[in-house]
Formats: C-alpha cells, sequence, structure tokens
C-alpha cells in the first residue's frame, strides 16, 4: 500500500506506518471501533458530567478489581492528581515543604508531573535503610516507576509497599506509575489489589487503545475521593486537566474491549512478527539482526533490533521520507541500532516496513 492509497488528515499531513511504540508524538494508538463508536455517542448528547464521571469509575473499578477508579487527560496528570491527593485532601493552599521520594535511578522526564505541585523530590539508593530514612521524614508519598528499564538500582515494589506500611504511625502512600505496562493487562490490578500499593497510574492511549489524551488512575478509594476534589469541574489545581464525556465513555470501551482480548495470542502474534523479520533481514550482509526482550518499555514482547553498518540517521530519514512513511524505535540503543515493535502494526504493515528496509539496506 503506497502513501497515496493511505489516509491523511483534511491538512495534508501524511499517515505513518508506527513500528515505534504507542508513543505520544506519533499519537500513541489506534483505538478500535468500540472506543471510537462509544466516543462518537458520547459526542450526542449533554449528561451530568460529575455523576457520568462517578458512574465510569465505579464501573472501571469493578472491572479491573480495584476500591476505586478515576479517569484523567493523560498518565501524567494522574500523577499530578495523585501526589496533590496526598498532599491536601481538598481546596487548600498546598505547602511548601512537601516531599515525595524517589529512587534517584528512576528520575526522569515526567518529574515534571510532581515538581508541578511545588513538592521537592527526594532521592534515594536501592537499600531499604535509605528508603526508611527517608519515610521517616513523613513525606508525601512514595513515587515509583513501572517497567524493566526503572527496575535496576531500585527496591521492587513488593518491597518498597512493605516498608513504607511498617513504619510507625501512618502508612506512607505508594503511589506507581504504570503507563506504557499494558501488556500485561494485569497491570490494572497487580500493583494495587495484589501488592498493596495506593495507586496504579496507567495511560489511557497507549496499551489500552482509548483516547490518547485520557490516562487512568486505580486504588484506593480515600486517594480517588480526593482527586475528585482537586479536579474540574471544580476550580482546583485538576481544573484544567479537564476530562470531557467522551474521554469517560471512549475509556471506559477501551477497558472494556482490552479485557475481552486473548492476550496471550496477541502477544504470541507479536513474536511471530519479530521472528519473521528476524529471519528475512539476517539475509543481509553486514546487517546484524537480533531479539529485544522486553519491549523500551518493559513489556513482556520482543523487537527486532537491527545493527546497522553504519549510522542509523540515514536510514531513520530513508524511512520517514520513504513511500509509506515509517517510523521506528531507537529509545535505550546504540546509536548504530534501529528497533522495530509490532505492538502498534496493521494487519499487512509488517510486510512493508520489511519490503521499505530491505529496499533501503540492499541498494547501493
Amino acid at each position: 500500500m503506497s502513501t497515496s492509497d493511505r489516509p491523511t488528515t483534511p491538512l495534508g499531513v501524511r499517515a505513518v506506518i508506527n513500528a515505534n511504540a504507542t508513543v505520544t508524538v506519533l499519537g500513541g494508538s489506534l483505538m478500535p471501533p468500540p472506543v471510537v463508536q462509544a466516543m462518537a455517542d458520547a459526542a450526542t448528547r449533554f449528561v451530568d458530567l460529575p455523576e457520568l464521571n462517578v458512574r465510569v469509575g465505579e464501573r472501571l473499578a469493578e472491572l479491573t478489581h480495584n476500591e476505586s477508579a478515576y479517569v484523567t487527560s493523560g498518565a501524567a496528570a494522574g500523577i499530578t492528581l495523585a501526589i496533590a491527593s496526598c498532599i491536601t485532601t481538598e481546596s487548600q493552599a498546598f505547602p511548601t515543604d512537601a516531599e515525595v521520594v524517589m529512587f534517584a535511578s528512576q528520575r526522569n522526564g515526567y518529574d515534571y508531573s510532581a515538581r508541578f505541585l511545588g513538592v521537592r523530590i527526594v532521592e534515594v539508593g536501592p537499600s531499604v535503610e535509605e528508603l526508611r530514612e527517608a519515610l521517616v521524614r513523613r513525606p508525601a508519598c512514595v513515587l515509583w516507576m513501572a517497567g524493566a528499564h526503572y527496575a535496576a538500582d531500585a527496591l521492587p515494589i513488593e518491597e518498597v509497599v512493605r516498608v513504607a506500611q511498617e513504619m510507625d504511625g501512618a502508612a506512607t502512600p505508594v503511589i506507581v506509575d504504570a503507563a506504557a505496562q499494558i501488556p500485561s493487562v494485569s497491570s490494572l490490578w497487580r500493583f494495587t489489589r495484589d501488592v498493596g500499593a495506593d495507586a496504579v497510574i496507567v495511560s489511557g492511549g497507549k496499551g489500552l487503545r482509548g483516547p490518547q489524551a485520557s490516562g487512568l488512575v486505580l486504588g484506593k478509594a480515600w486517594l480517588i475521593d480526593r482527586i475528585r476534589n482537586h479536579s474540574s469541574p471544580n476550580h482546583e489545581i485538576g481544573r484544567g486537566m479537564k476530562v470531557g464525556k467522551e474521554e469517560l465513555l471512549g475509556l471506559l470501551a477501551a477497558v472494556e474491549w482490552t479485557l475481552q482480548q486473548d492476550e496471550a495470542e496477541v502477544l504470541a502474534s507479536y513474536e511471530r512478527i519479530v521472528d519473521n523479520w528476524i529471519a528475512d533481514l539476517s539475509a543481509i550482509p553486514g546487517l546484524m539482526v537480533e531479539r529485544g526482550y522486553p519491549s523500551e518499555a518493559g513489556q513482556p514482547h520482543s523487537r527486532a533490533v537491527l545493527r546497522l553498518p553504519g549510522t542509523r540517521d540515514e536510514v531513520i530519514k530513508k524511512l520517514w521520507d520513504g513511500d509509506p512513511r515509517i517510523a521506528v524505535g531507537t529509545f535505550g540503543l546504540p546509536d548504530d541500532a534501529i528497533a522495530l515493535n509490532p505492538q502498534t502494526l496493521q494487519p499487512g504493515e509488517a510486510d512493508l516496513v520489511l519490503q521499505a528496509l530491505r529496499t533501503i539496506l540492499t541498494s547501493h
């Protein structure tokens, strides 16, 4: 299929074959028909938005085996609102001395979601003693980042929750950012119901394939109740993080759709694509192809990692400028490598990616 056969926006922006990941810069993921239909239906009527918000939250909590749930305008907004709810219950001035504990190795670009509130990030190393010393100061919460790429030099979540709950006096809340950790769909309840964290935050527009401008906070009822106090339509810290009726019902439909899928078969289909890429591309002279597992976000599926004979920039540019336009991944890779991710491909696109690479890498 050429670009001329592929849909574009009314402004002529070219469509992209996404062999990168569920990244925001490419639109996250593609919504399945039930999600699109739910959003279209929601757009046709007025509702009592706070009531709809509560009802959707109740249904999402039931589906995900959690006490409560709240739809946010993305996972980053979920971090801000969850931490705000650990600092103060409602419309009070935020204290200037609030602290959030993070492992130093897990500091990342989403820190701003916490720092936005004026809190101070307290870094700890991968030791129970350091964590206990930080918790003695009574921080607002511990923010723990999920994913294999964050696991090094940090305590596992089970240990973090245990230490936080064993402190004298009130336990320190533990918030888990698992924005890109679907698959596995069990991320919706493992960190909270099974491990005991107070909340888990996931993106609505990545593995769940819901609206990109949505996120989901799942966990303890006390925390979700406070998030509602801080959120639109109230004139509080979350007023600008507004969620519409379309996102509410779209994300609910996405969770329902996701839970109906055969996850084992979905993951197996990804592996078949990667197997085919590796088998075919390995025949190209000078090209080293290897399996990358887990994915760049620590999800339980492979990528095909290509170690190119020269700089990767020219290959990436030719793929992007080609017909069709193709995006590939580079996250966490050396300068001579690109990665092909099967998660975001539509039927038939894996072969198009293969054909484009074959043409580029064998031309002289």
